[in-house]
């Protein structure tokens, strides 16, 4: 009896020095991790802080675009810090890189469509075809831009209604920009039977007469058809973008009036808004909505 009590009496003492040898032991590795993770933690958001901040200072590096890569920044630190306190536990973190690898690669098939949003909307932030404010037109899609996000783009159309288009529908697509430059160019085309001096005299006048009219470059009028056929005369003339249409809308006006009263051989185009003068001889041409 005395025997088998001593040799528990030494069991329990091996196992009490075993215990307190691995805590002492893993309460350096704990301690360790736990300095590696607040460590890793405050490197990952002052790296994070000073990629923002320098992104910022980048011309043409929007808000979302500079947000995202500093997002991206701070989780791949904190998944390396992660890794590396489970090194400190004797974790074998070269299974765990190749279980992120194929778990990353399977994500990644099964959102091939969200990541190819994704892809097109940082290429659309880096380049900038439109801003927000900016009225575009696509095959797919018209309206005024509202936001640019990541995954997609929120625009107004003319009739005051909300779209959401995919950045991968903008991206692979010609984009037209009626915003984007200064000036615009505008044409408004009349059918002239006779006397063709007087009616581009008088389109000439009536450019000349508006302000809002640019004089750089300034309006030309020219025999469009110079054929056997119809004779058109064609006024071109350059406005602000902000005015271009005001201005088409009113230019369309003012001809219609000035060649019912002053030319009464002006006789309506093909293709003019079906609106003859009180004559039934004269109306002037739609604006063609086109840029140069």
């Amino acid at each position: 009896m005395q025997q088998q009590a001593a040799d528990v009496l030494l069991a329990t003492q091996t196992a009490l020095s075993q215990a307190s040898a691995l805590a002492v032991q893993y309460s350096f590795s704990v301690l360790g991790a736990v300095i590696l993770l607040v460590l890793g933690w405050a490197l990952a958001g002052f790296a994070s802080r000073w990629a923002y901040e320098g992104l910022s200072r980048v011309h043409g590096i929007d808000e979302t675009l500079a947000r995202f890569f500093t997002n991206v920044l701070r989780y791949a630190l904190l998944i390396l810090v992660f890794i590396t306190v489970l090194g400190q536990f004797g974790v074998q973190t070269a299974s765990i890189i190749a279980a992120l690898g194929a778990a990353g690669l399977a994500i990644g098939l099964a959102l091939q469509g969200t990541l190819q949003n994704i892809a097109a909307g940082i290429m659309l932030l880096i380049l900038r075809p439109f801003r927000v404010g900016e009225y575009i037109e696509t095959s797919s899609v018209t309206g005024t831009v509202r936001e640019i996000g990541l995954f997609a783009t929120e625009l107004r159309t003319a009739d005051g209604l909300y779209r959401l288009a995919p950045n991968s529908t903008l991206w692979n697509t010609p984009i037209t920009n009626f915003s984007r430059e200064a000036t615009r160019r505008n044409e408004l085309k009349v059918k002239v039977e006779d006397d063709i001096d007087q009616a581009m005299q008088t389109l000439m006048s009536l450019a000349k007469a508006d302000p809002r009219v640019l004089t750089s470059p300034e309006p030309c009028v020219f025999i469009d058809s110079p054929g056997d056929g119809p004779i058109f005369v064609t006024l071109r003339y350059w406005a602000k973008t902000g005015d271009w249409w005001t201005v088409s809308r009113d230019m369309a006006k003012r001809v219609k009036l000035a060649f019912d009263e002053n030319n009464p051989t002006v006789v309506p185009a093909s293709n003019a808004v079906p609106a003859k003068a009180s004559n039934g001889r004269a109306a002037a041409e739609k604006p063609a909505m086109r840029r140069q």
